[in-house]
């Protein structure tokens, strides 16, 4: 299996069932924050992303917050859902994965990473043989840069991902993406 195919896939964070993951044997769950948990730079976050966080409190999840933002965006971000966090973790290097984990004093096998990037939160995790689950992004971002990566993105999706609901989400994610 590729370091960019995700082990699942999301429309959105708050479909993923905290009881599952549990089931699963996930206790700790990675997440990012732009495009995953709110839209790019926002301060603010929807309620169902709030309820879906005490849900997964409440099933006996520990999520904690892994971002490539500056201490400044994530910090005030995270005490607003009252969670840990690491800023300028490096993603897709290993660094603010193995913080993190090791902060909750989590292995592995009972972590999972959500995101909505390949290039960092799906790219970083896979090399540590952590679980993924890719969500679409909340909100197409601007830039050039953005653009040419989500466009890759889409590229790799259609190659390395043979699951059976993957046409659907790619064919969302393109046109959620699109630009």
């Amino acid at each position: 299996m590729s370091v960019l195919t995700p082990t699942c896939y999301s429309k959105r964070i708050t479909v993923v069932s905290p009881p599952i993951l549990f089931d699963e044997g996930v206790r700790v769950i990675l997440l990012d924050v732009d495009n995953t948990l709110t839209t790019h730079g926002s301060p603010d976050f929807a309620d169902d992303v709030r309820q879906w966080l005490a849900e997964a409190k409440t099933v006996g999840l520990r999520p904690i917050i892994v971002s490539n933002n500056r201490r400044t965006r994530v910090v005030p971000f995270a005490s607003k859902l009252d969670l840990p966090c690491i800023s300028w973790a490096w993603k897709p290097l290993p660094f603010g994965y193995l913080r993190a984990m090791k902060r909750l004093g989590a292995k592995r096998k009972e972590t999972v990473v959500i995101g909505d990037q390949l290039f960092t939160d799906i790219l970083g995790a896979s090399c540590l043989r952590i679980r993924t689950i890719l969500c679409q992004p909340l909100q197409p971002e601007d830039g050039p840069f953005f653009r040419l990566k989500r466009r890759l993105e889409r590229r790799i999706l259609r190659k390395v991902s043979p699951i059976a609901h993957r046409a659907e989400f790619e064919a969302t994610y393109r046109e959620f993406t699109k630009n």
